[in-house]
């Protein structure tokens, strides 16, 4: 008879691991070594990476959790090469080849003019091959089978577009945008506003909100470390808000506030502070005009 392997002893255990997620792997598969590798009881990634991009990817453990929406609504950036010349399915390399056209001549001043008019406030159409929902079904199964459904364009904001570099056929490029954008998207259409068609072949994103890439970060070098050696790698549970204000709890008032009880505080209002007692952070908190701090997410740590 067999003998199973020992089931991983699961922890409680709070923070924030900057993962350089590799190409070739679904972020919930990322997420799920590195949950495995810290033992953690609980963990949630902050924006999901197509397995053909890489890069930047917010591992939220434990406590952490409470927080990931703020990294999710957060500003992104990446660096990604579009392919001109002709389009595919996915918007991707992964897809097939759908249309072809000539790339016209291209020169960096006829770039940077065409780049111009994608930054601001812009519509953007998603993709069909998406995990955008219609009645319950993810738009990429239907877009497996072949079906195409309307899709309304969407607001979203490109903060700023760099051109790093181009050859005769392809345009290496920096953005920075806000949550909701498909790059594979604004791919396209850039290539469509240079008279031609095209595709992305590289994504990598570089930045989180206020995170940015450690390219060190890899599934690999975690493996290769300690369990306290990883320990020492996570940043703070509250690490995503951490530019909120903070405050110290009201004096004798740390486990009330733990039991999501109200106290009077001398502080001026403010929607949104991170409250600590001492070194330890309790939660979040908002401070009302009547000066009362009122728990909103309150840490188990």
């Amino acid at each position: 008879m067999k003998s199973s392997s020992p089931k991983i002893q699961r922890r409680h255990i709070s923070g924030v691991f900057l993962l350089n997620k590799p190409l070739g792997i679904s972020s919930n598969a990322a997420l799920q070594k590195v949950r495995w590798l810290y033992r953690a009881q609980k963990a949630g990634h902050t924006g999901a990476l197509d397995p053909l991009a890489s890069g930047l990817l917010p591992i939220c453990l434990g406590e952490a959790t409470k927080f990931s929406h703020y990294l999710l609504d957060s500003t992104k950036r990446y660096q990604t090469t579009v392919f001109l010349g002709h389009s595919t399915t996915t918007g991707d390399i992964e897809g097939e080849i759908l249309l072809e056209k000539p790339v016209p001549e291209l020169n960096e001043q006829l770039i940077k003019d065409i780049l111009a008019q994608f930054v601001g406030d812009i519509q953007q159409v998603p993709p069909m091959y998406s995990a955008l929902k219609k009645e319950g079904r993810p738009l990429y199964e239907l877009a497996r089978k072949g079906i195409e459904i309307e899709r309304e364009a969407r607001p979203i904001t490109i903060y700023a577009i760099e051109l790093l570099s181009f050859t005769e056929n392809s345009i290496t490029l920096d953005v920075t945008c806000s949550k909701g954008t498909y790059i594979r998207v604004l791919g396209e259409d850039i290539a469509k506003a240079l008279g031609t068609y095209g595709h992305l072949t590289y994504l990598h994103r570089i930045q989180t909100g206020h995170f940015e890439l450690i390219p060190s970060y890899t599934i690999e070098y975690l493996e290769s470390l300690s369990e306290e050696e990883r320990e020492a790698l996570l940043l703070p549970a509250y690490a995503p808000v951490d530019h909120f204000s903070k405050v110290q709890v009201p004096e004798g008032r740390a486990e009330y506030f733990s039991r999501g009880m109200e106290s009077n505080i001398e502080h001026p209002a403010e929607p949104q502070v991170l409250v600590f007692d001492g070194e330890k952070c309790l939660g979040l908190a908002e401070i009302t005009d009547r000066k009362r701090l009122v728990p909103k997410r309150v840490l188990n740590l």
